[in-house]
């Protein structure tokens, strides 16, 4: 399974009373997929506000972006969690769907070794034939899977690639020691060329919603050989991939990034709690930033 390089983490649009809204959904994927460039999608992820949806509603989703995406990019169910039972059975019912491949976070929360986390997605992969991909993000989860347990799991066949936030020195370890058909992702915006040269293999963005087609851009620029072409785009997307999470104090992912979208003209409405809207001077900050683009 190809997942491309450019993966995009959309997010859920939701309406005025929080209730998801289909019709945008459908436009954020058209315009994703079209004008953004994404190779695919990431369906309830972090960014898709997956700890506030309802499991009815992350099966509408996946099935609702299958239908809309129409062949036209991946779709990666987002169907991880820190209960095991629970993430065999959403990715069971995602696989029933047709989805193209699921991500898998590391057990938040409960905090698990190394072994625990190793068991934890052999066991998924064990009871699915899709495609997997590991999401490493410690930051959000407080326990990180270790490069060593990331190069054992690599080994199943069905657990294909990783999404890694720790650390470039954990990119390059992983992209080191891995089978040549294990892919490796930086989840970090601002570390996409980084990640690059240390042997990445692409991006899962949140920032692709407003300069994907910059990124992919980018990448290309790396992929050919204009290294320094490459260097002069990231230098001038590296404030908004900084800034959509700094604005300018730390703001969640996708506060901002909703705000942002619903600046350009998209009606993707506000975010759920526990999760609150920018602030007066954060969004200030934000037109700011995106005026410049």
């Amino acid at each position: 399974m190809d997942f491309g390089r450019l993966i995009t983490a959309m997010i859920t649009p939701f309406d005025e009373n929080g209730k998801i809204n289909w019709a945008e959904t459908s436009k954020i994927i058209d315009y994703l997929i079209e004008e953004q460039k994404s190779d695919s999608l990431v369906i309830c992820g972090t960014t898709g506000e997956s700890p506030t949806l309802h499991e009815e509603e992350k099966l509408e989703l996946f099935a609702f972006a299958l239908d809309h995406a129409k062949g036209r990019c991946k779709i990666i169910a987002g169907t991880g969690s820190n209960s095991t039972e629970h993430s065999i059975h959403l990715t069971q019912e995602a696989e029933k769907l047709g989805v193209d491949g699921a991500l898998l976070v590391v057990p938040y929360y409960n905090k698990p070794s190394q072994e625990g986390m190793y068991r934890h997605f052999e066991a998924i992969a064990r009871s699915t034939n899709l495609p997997l991909m590991l999401y490493n993000v410690p930051g959000r989860t407080v326990a990180s899977i270790s490069a060593q347990t990331t190069l054992r799991l690599a080994e199943i066949p069905n657990i294909v690639a990783t999404k890694e936030c720790a650390s470039i020195e954990q990119v390059t370890q992983i992209a080191a020691g891995a089978p040549g058909s294990f892919r490796v992702y930086s989840g970090d915006d601002a570390s996409t060329l980084p990640a690059l040269a240390v042997g990445a293999y692409g991006i899962v963005s949140v920032a692709s919603h407003i300069i994907g087609a910059s990124m992919k851009d980018m990448i290309r620029a790396y992929l050919n050989g204009e290294v320094a072409g490459a260097a002069k785009l990231h230098q001038k997307l590296f404030p908004v991939f900084k800034g959509l999470f700094e604005c300018p104090a730390p703001v969640p992912n996708p506060s901002a990034l909703k705000y942002a979208l619903n600046e350009l003209g998209h009606s993707v409405g506000g975010v759920r709690l526990p999760l609150i809207d920018p602030s007066e001077s954060e969004a200030a900050f934000i037109r700011e930033l995106i005026a410049s683009l």
